[in-house]
């Protein structure tokens, strides 16, 4: 009998597994095994789902009114609410036809790549970049131009730094504001003067805000598309409920955009998951819709850890870490520790050995920073309990000065 043929696409050769999803399935095995794992990997919320939402998910169930499909890009009450929301946010009007309503903001970038780019069109990714948005890029045939950024310049991208990578080829840039690893957030004159270089070259902007309701101190969430209706007309606002309101898990996200955008960005979605669940629908329309002082509380919280988990970092001697004013995530500098000996052993070689090396014999779980573009980096997330912040930290301290 001929042996069956496994080969797998040639497409999927130059696609890594999210690093962060690794590091944390391996805390959790781990941890499963009865070890004791403190775990900074996730950047999921530990707070559950307010009562409001969960409710309006039970009063939708007594009813047995979810249990059916639903429009493609979702349920209208729901795009409804989400134009709303966005055109309050962003200045200017978005009917609900511009909204697409997918499984997961994730969901909503993947089915934006694959629906905008032709093979060879380029994006720019500015670096700290999350994880995901090369590979995607890729996926969807496109190349990822990775522009890098400096902790001097607080990981901020400057407007000449993205000129220099403009090419014919360029069909966007991506700005994800608040950051994703590095809790950066733009000043309004930033945003200003990228959005003079997006006229100035042509480019649509991808502008990721699933952390805009989590800024901290003096910070402010600065829209780019609320900057005039030229700006407006050029970006796509991808959004979602997973950080703001503790709805990881519920798996929706929506983007809002350009109507021959987001028609073709549906016609992807039509022929691969359909709707979104009809439940988690419901549940994001009471999110979007009632009270919303469970922000506040939730952001309050992650602004108390955000400060204690950037103190503990800076008195561990030979760290650096700047000050994050978004998100939930502190991207500290370990890049002294790389080469150091633990006992007789190999020199720790990278991040990514670093970070393996913490794991196995500190227990805890942080994610290398060569993941998103800046090795010797590490991203620690602070959506966790002040206890595990103190009781990691001083384990992470430990073993770092263990190093010799």
């Amino acid at each position: 009998m001929t042996a069956p043929n496994y080969k797998t696409a040639t497409r999927l050769d130059a696609i890594k597994p999210s690093i962060t999803l690794a590091v944390t399935a391996k805390a959790a095995r781990l941890k499963a095994q009865g070890i004791d794992v403190v775990s900074f990997g996730a950047g999921e919320p530990d707070f559950d789902t307010p009562e409001h939402i969960k409710q309006a998910a039970r009063d939708a169930l007594n009813k047995g009114a979810v249990a059916k499909y639903t429009e493609v890009g979702g349920l209208p009450v729901l795009r409804e609410a989400i134009a709303a929301e966005l055109s309050r946010v962003h200045a200017t009007s978005i009917p609900a036809d511009q909204v697409l309503v997918s499984c997961g903001a994730k969901h909503s970038l993947y089915n934006l790549f694959i629906a905008l780019l032709d093979p060879g069109d380029e994006v720019i990714i500015p670096a700290p970049y999350w994880v995901s948005y090369p590979d995607m890029v890729m996926m969807a045939g496109g190349t990822p131009v990775i522009v890098p950024t400096s902790p001097d310049d607080d990981f901020t991208v400057r407007p000449d730094a993205i000129r220099a990578h403009v090419t014919p080829r360029t069909r966007a840039i991506v700005l994800n504001n608040p950051s994703n690893p590095t809790g950066a957030v733009y000043t309004p004159a930033q945003i200003a003067a990228l959005a003079e270089v997006a006229v100035e070259k042509n480019l649509l902007i991808i502008s990721d805000d699933i952390y805009r309701s989590l800024c901290y101190g003096d910070a402010t969430y600065q829209s780019i598309a609320a900057l005039g209706p030229e700006l407006a007309a050029r970006t796509i606002l991808v959004d979602g409920v997973s950080k703001t309101y503790a709805m990881t898990g519920w798996r929706i996200g929506y983007t809002a955009g350009p109507p021959a955008i987001i028609k073709a960005m549906a016609k992807v979605q039509g022929q691969s998951t359909s709707n979104p669940t009809h439940l988690a629908q419901v549940a994001t329309v009471a999110a979007l819709t009632g009270p919303q002082e469970c922000v506040a509380t939730m952001r309050a919280a992650f602004d108390e850890r955000r400060r204690a988990i950037v103190e503990l970092l800076r008195a561990i001697p030979g760290v650096a870490c700047r000050e994050p004013k978004g998100a939930f995530y502190a991207f500290p500098d370990l890049g002294a520790f790389v080469g150091r000996h633990f006992g007789e052993g190999q020199p720790i070689k990278d991040d990514v050995a670093l970070c393996d090396w913490l794991v196995e014999h500190a227990r805890v779980a942080v994610v290398p920073g060569s993941g998103f573009g800046a090795a010797g980096h590490v991203r620690l997330s602070y959506a966790c309990s002040m206890d595990n912040i103190k009781l990691g930290l001083g384990r992470l301290r430990e073993a770092l000065l263990s190093l010799r």
